[in-house]
């Protein structure tokens, strides 16, 4: 299973919420947002591309960042 890990500026459950809706229609794949870091780091397990990811968080009004 691949992992991999962005930049965020989801900054509080509230944005967490936001951008639930896209991240769940996103198949095969698990996430969270590490709200206690300073980067805001999302990180997703499953055989997911990084545009399809960058593309959930940006139509959430978020960005993300791969790193």
């Amino acid at each position: 299973m691949k992992t991999q890990q962005f930049k965020t500026n989801v900054k509080c459950g509230a944005c967490v919420a936001t951008i639930t809706p896209e991240m769940e229609k996103i198949n095969n794949a698990t996430w969270k947002v590490d709200l206690s870091h300073p980067d805001r780091i999302l990180t997703v397990e499953g055989e997911v591309t990084t545009e399809t990811i960058i593309e959930a968080i940006e139509k959430s009004g978020y960005k993300a960042e791969s790193f």
